[in-house]
C-alpha cells in the first residue's frame, strides 16, 4: 500500500522533512543551465561537482493548491512538464521525459501524463497549476537559466499565487560561482525563485559526496534543468524523495508473430478478464523479422500479472508466440558449429559450407580476406557463417572482417539501411565501391592491392553460376582474385531455414512480398506471393513461404 502524500501544515515546506527520515544533500550546480537542449556558457558555477555542504533550510508558505493523495493500495502518480518553444518547433527533440518516466516507474511511481508547453508564463503557470492539484508530484524540465526566455521560476510562482524573490543560499552561490553581487545581473536571475521555495540536495551515487548546487521544488512541483545530462544527474541524486518502496510494478511481454487484427479477439477477452488488476498494450512492429506484435502486461500485482500473462498464452493461436533474439551475433560460434555438428539437412549444408570458410581462412589472412555484402538473403546468411568461422579461430582480434558493398544505382532505401545495421550488429569494416561488379573489384584491386580473395553468397541456381567450383579464380579478363563460394549447393529453402532458425535479422523487404533484391528499377514484388487478406485487401506473404524456389526471381526484370 501506497502511503498517502503528506499535505504539509501552514507555514511548513512539504519537504522539510524527507519521507524516508534522510537528510537531502547537495546536487550540482550544473544544472542550472537549464532548458531543454539550450546551451549556456562554460563558468564555474556550471561546472561545480565537488563535495561539500549541507542540509540548507529555506523559507517556505501554505500551500495555494491542495495536494492530491495517492488512493489507498495504488501507487502514487506523477506529471511531467516539458517547457521549451524549441521543443514544440521540433527543433530539439525531448528525452528528459523517457529519462523521467523510466526512473519514476523504477521507483514506484505511475506517471499519469505528460506536456509539452512554450516559453510562455501564463501556460506554463496554468499547467503547474493543475498538474499540482491532480498528481503526487510534478515534475518540469527546462526553462531555468539567465536569459529572457528563461521563465519557469516565475511561472511556477504565479502558479501559486507568489512572487519571485531572491533566495540567501542561492544569492551566495551566484556569487561564489559568477564572482557578481548586482541584484540585477544576468546571473542573479538564477537566485530568484518562489517564496516558498525549497532547496533540495542529492547525493553523487557515484562518490557517495554531495553536490554544490540544489533543485528548487515548490510544495509538490520539482524544478529540473532541460540540459538531458544535467536533469539526469539531478533526478538520480534525488531518487529518495520520489521513491515508494511499497509499490513495485511488475512486467511481462509477449511477442507475436502474427498480424494484431488477428489476435484483436484474445486480446479483448484478456482485457475485460483484467479489467483494473493488469494493464495490456498492444504494439505492432513492421520492421521485425520475428515478430509482428509486442504485447506488454502491467500490474502492481505479480499474481494478477501471472494469471493474466498464462491466460494470454493459453488463448493465443498455437505457434505465434515467439522468443526475442536480440543479439544473434555474440552466440554465432557455438550456435553456427552446432548446428553443423546436429547431423540434419541443414546442419550437413552448413558444416560443408564452413569447411569451405576455414580453407579459405588457410589460404588468407584476414587483411586478404573480404566477404561481398549487398544486404541480400544469400550473403546475410554467409556472413554470418563467416563471422562465426572467424570468432571461434580467432575469438581474440583486432583486426575487423572487411566486407565489400558493390553499390548499384537506384538502390531500395530499406537495404541500404540494412547494410548499415548489419556493419553495426557485426562490427565489421565496410567498403563501399560503385559500377558493374567488374568494375567495381577492378577499383577495389587499386585501392586495397592486398586482398586476395572474395567470399560470395553465390549459389549454383544463380545465373552464370552453375559450372562454378567452391574454390576458383576470376576469369582471366578480370582483376585477379580467388572467388571462394561456400553457398554453392545450398538451395532457397536452406537459406531462410539458416537464417529463421538462428533469428539472423535480414532486409525488412523480404517480409513484403520480395524473394530476389536489385535495384528500385528492376525489382517488383514477387505475384507468386500475392493474396487477398480477410478484409478483400491485396497482401503479400514474407519471401521464406515462397512455394515454388523456381518462382525466386520472376519479379526481377
Amino acid at each position: 500500500m501506497v502511503p498517502s502524500p503528506r499535505v504539509p501544515p501552514p507555514g511548513q515546506s512539504v519537504l522539510a522533512a524527507p519521507r524516508d527520515g534522510r537528510v537531502t544533500r547537495p546536487i550540482s550546480a550544473g544544472w542550472c543551465r537549464g532548458l531543454a537542449g539550450r546551451r549556456r556558457p562554460a563558468g564555474p558555477m556550471w561546472g561545480a561537482l565537488r563535495a561539500g555542504g549541507a542540509l540548507r533550510a529555506a523559507a517556505s508558505h501554505p500551500m495555494a493548491v491542495s495536494r492530491p493523495t495517492a488512493a489507498r493500495g495504488s501507487a502514487a502518480t506523477a506529471g511531467i512538464i516539458v517547457i521549451g518553444d524549441e521543443i514544440l518547433k521540433g527543433q530539439t527533440q525531448d528525452t528528459n521525459s523517457f529519462f523521467m518516466c523510466r526512473r519514476l516507474r523504477a521507483l514506484g511511481v505511475r506517471v499519469a501524463r505528460i506536456s509539452v508547453v512554450p516559453d510562455e508564463v501564463d501556460a506554463i503557470a496554468g499547467e503547474v497549476a493543475t498538474f499540482a492539484a491532480r498528481f503526487t508530484y510534478v515534475l518540469t524540465s527546462g526553462g531555468i537559466g539567465p536569459t529572457h526566455d528563461d521563465v519557469t521560476f516565475e511561472a511556477v510562482a504565479r502558479a501559486f499565487g507568489e512572487r519571485v524573490t531572491p533566495h540567501p543560499e542561492l544569492v551566495a552561490l551566484v556569487h561564489k560561482f559568477f564572482g557578481k553581487t548586482d541584484a540585477q545581473c544576468p546571473e542573479m536571475k538564477l537566485a530568484r525563485v518562489p517564496e516558498s521555495s525549497h532547496l533540495n540536495y542529492g547525493t553523487d551515487g557515484r562518490t557517495g559526496g554531495t553536490f554544490k548546487y540544489p533543485l528548487v521544488s515548490v510544495r509538490n512541483v520539482y524544478i529540473f534543468p532541460g540540459i538531458p545530462a544535467l536533469m539526469e544527474r539531478a533526478l538520480d541524486g534525488l531518487t529518495h524523495l520520489f521513491r515508494c518502496e511499497q509499490t513495485r510494478f511488475h512486467t511481462r511481454t509477449i511477442y507475436v508473430a502474427a498480424d494484431e487484427i488477428l489476435i484483436t479477439p484474445m486480446l479483448d477477452q484478456a482485457d475485460a478478464t483484467f479489467q483494473g488488476r493488469v494493464s495490456l498494450g498492444s504494439y505492432p512492429d513492421w520492421a521485425n523479422n520475428y515478430y509482428r506484435v509486442k504485447l506488454t502486461l502491467d500490474s502492481e500485482s505479480e499474481q494478477d500479472l501471472e494469471e493474466a500473462y498464462h491466460f494470454l498464452i493459453e488463448k493465443l493461436p498455437p505457434g505465434v508466440v515467439v522468443p526475442l533474439v536480440t543479439d544473434c551475433v555474440s552466440p554465432a560460434a557455438a550456435e553456427v558449429y552446432g548446428l553443423a555438428e546436429s547431423g540434419s539437412a541443414l546442419g550437413q549444408k552448413v558444416a560443408a559450407a564452413l569447411r569451405t570458410i576455414e580453407e579459405a581462412l588457410d589460404r588468407y589472412s584476414l587483411a586478404q580476406l573480404c566477404v561481398g555484402f549487398n544486404g541480400g538473403k544469400d550473403c546475410t546468411a554467409l556472413l554470418h557463417l563467416v563471422h562465426a568461422a572467424v570468432e571461434r579461430r580467432c575469438p581474440v582480434r583486432q583486426e575487423k572482417l572487411q566486407v565489400l558493398y558493390i553499390r548499384i544505382m537506384s538502390p531500395f532505401p530499406e537495404m541500404e539501411q540494412f547494410i548499415q545495421a548489419t556493419v553495426q550488429r557485426y562490427k565489421i569494416k565496410l567498403c563501399t565501391v560503385e559500377g558493374s561488379i567488374q568494375e567495381a573489384l577492378v577499383h577495389l584491386k587499386e585501392q586495397q592491392p592486398q586482398l586476395e580473395a572474395v567470399l560470395m553468397g553465390t549459389r549454383r541456381t544463380d545465373p552464370y553460376s552453375r559450372t562454378l567450383m567452391p574454390m576458383c579464380m576470376t576469369d582471366p579478363d578480370w582483376p585477379p582474385y580467388m572467388r571462394v563460394n561456400p553457398l554453392l549447393d545450398w538451395t532457397y529453402r536452406d537459406v531462410w531455414e539458416f537464417l529463421r532458425k538462428l533469428f539472423v535479422p535480414y532486409c525488412v523487404l523480404y517480409d513484403k512480398g520480395y524473394t530476389s533484391l536489385g535495384s528500385m528499377a528492376n525489382t517488383l514484388k514477387n505475384p507468386a506471393l500475392c493474396y487477398t487478406d480477410a478484409r478483400g485487401r491485396e497482401s503479400y506473404r514474407p519471401a521464406y513461404e515462397l512455394e515454388n524456389e523456381e518462382d525466386e526471381r520472376t519479379s526481377r526484370q
